[in-house]
């Protein structure tokens, strides 16, 4: 399968998010993503991408190649070929094509394993003899650091390469290269490459993977992660990791994995170690997985990793890859057609189906009227709307989480003994989604004025008298409020 402009973009993209100075040279390239144009074909010849390895070696030297036909000394380059899975395979590929370096004889530079350490570009000359006028070349340069053990034949591409050489940094051909590499702070051969799968679904949630609670035994013990592990020797590439440890774990074969960062995690010793992670979407249901190491897999929404026992950095990543993407609001369909409500399922332990918990904060003046708080417009939930102050309760007692919420995000002071549960309300969005169970709490009396703590999350606060509510409130906290002004305890939404 050819490469998809997906997957370029989102590595030029993030090329550019650790290079913004360059993205006046290089902003051409995402417009040149747009169809109809195919920057991975080469006989696109406004401009395609090749791809190339840097090898470095245990004496800090770099890899070229001299070229037969142009005398040119260069590291190990070509064009993507319609069988390439990722760019960073593809310049392994022609590493081994060019030199017969094989990829298990090289380890991606840790925080280059799904990046390129240069991207340039380069004016190619006419071939009249191919048929080729000139064009230009985006050559994307992955970094790889020799294995301290590689011996063996150096076997050349005959009918394109004369020989190979080892220059030292400061004598590399390219002067974009050149610069990155003399900046470059020497590191110790990490003994492993890892590499994790980021699946997501078409609902937005992520695919988590409960450990053994064996301390000292394994990493992350009891801790919810992405599914992945360490290359082993039949891995010619990190993808092939990740989809190995796939099918050895649990038993997925995910059809397209696309390379979308690098988590860092602390070993057992605190030693920083690289993890190139990839990211695939798949619909199933985890329960019919067959699961053979952790304890078990289930999907979550970013919205409720705080809920978990979570590395930071994995749920950084995942609310990132979040955030770069639109959730569909389309599910996956059954035979007939239409989203099966047991495929939009969230799957949970032992096939019951895990309601998330909100609490509500109902303060209300002597006067009647009642606080709500506007939501900021780049919440993830109901942007630029009025609701009620509110959190989902952790690993706590409702009454703890209420009292936490209101000074975290409004800088009140409540106390347990005055707080009474008001009303219930069991909702839900939509048929097949995961059900929410709200407690709205009253505050008989509280101590301050209500803050702006938290501005990313609410951009104001304000009284509003209950018989005259905002348009813009959230469905769900309009029930409760007339619910609990006609003194009914409970009210149900969203079920029909």
């Amino acid at each position: 399968m050819p490469l998809s402009h997906d997957h370029i973009r989102t590595t030029i993209e993030t090329y550019l998010a650790r290079h913004p100075h360059e993205r006046v040279q290089l902003g051409g390239l995402l417009d040149a993503l747009d169809p109809p144009t195919d920057i991975a074909d080469r006989s696109t010849f406004t401009g395609h991408v090749t791809c190339c390895a840097i090898v470095v070696d245990q004496l800090g030297r770099v890899l070229h190649v001299r070229h037969l036909a142009s005398g040119k000394v260069l590291a190990p380059d070509g064009h993507t070929e319609p069988e390439d899975e990722s760019l960073a395979g593809a310049a392994l590929r022609e590493l081994h094509e060019d030199t017969g370096i094989p990829p298990q004889a090289v380890a991606p530079w840790p925080g280059y394993e799904t990046v390129p350490f240069d991207i340039d570009i380069q004016d190619i000359d006419a071939h009249p003899g191919k048929g080729e006028p000139g064009h230009r070349h985006v050559d994307l340069r992955y970094l790889f650091r020799l294995h301290t053990a590689t011996e063996g034949p150096v076997v050349l591409r005959e009918d394109e390469v004369a020989g190979i050489e080892w220059r030292p940094m400061d004598r590399v051909t390219s002067p974009s290269l050149r610069e990155k590499l003399l900046k470059l702070t020497p590191q110790a051969e990490p003994e492993t490459a890892n590499a994790s799968a980021l699946i997501h679904n078409d609902r937005g949630e992520y695919l988590l993977h409960l450990r053994d609670y064996f301390p000292g035994r394994i990493w992350e013990p009891g801790m919810w992660s992405l599914l992945g592990g360490g290359r082993e020797p039949q891995d010619a590439t990190l993808e092939h990791t990740v989809r190995r440890e796939l099918a050895e774990e649990a038993g997925l074969d995910i059809a397209d994995l696309t390379p979308f960062g690098t988590e860092y995690a602390s070993d057992d010793a605190g030693t920083s170690v690289p993890i190139a992670v990839y990211a695939g979407r798949w619909n199933g249901d985890p329960r019919e997985l067959r699961l053979t190491e952790g304890v078990m897999l289930a999907w979550f929404a970013p919205d409720d990793l705080h809920r978990l026992r979570i590395a930071p950095t994995t749920s950084d990543l995942v609310r990132r890859h979040a955030a770069s993407r639109p959730v569909d609001a389309s599910c996956a369909a059954s035979p007939g057609g239409t989203p099966s409500i047991d495929d939009r399922r969230p799957a949970s332990p032992h096939g019951a189906v895990l309601n998330v918990i909100g609490v509500h904060l109902y303060l209300e003046r002597p006067d009647g009227t009642v606080l709500l708080g506007l939501r900021h417009p780049d919440s993830a939930f109901a942007p630029s709307t009025w609701h009620v102050l509110a959190g989902h309760c952790e690993q706590e007692s409702a009454i703890t989480c209420l009292i936490r919420e209101a000074r975290e995000e409004a800088g009140l002071q409540i106390q347990a003994q005055d707080v009474e549960l008001v009303h219930v309300v069991h909702h839900i969005d939509r048929a097949g989604d995961q059900p929410r169970m709200g407690l709205f709490f009253h505050a008989r009396t509280w101590a301050g004025e209500p803050e702006l703590r938290e501005p990313d999350k609410c951009t104001q606060w304000k009284f509003w008298d209950p018989a005259a509510l905002p348009d813009d409130l959230v469905p769900y906290t309009r029930v409760a409020i007339e619910g609990i002004r006609a003194g009914r305890p409970y009210s149900e939404t969203g079920w029909a």
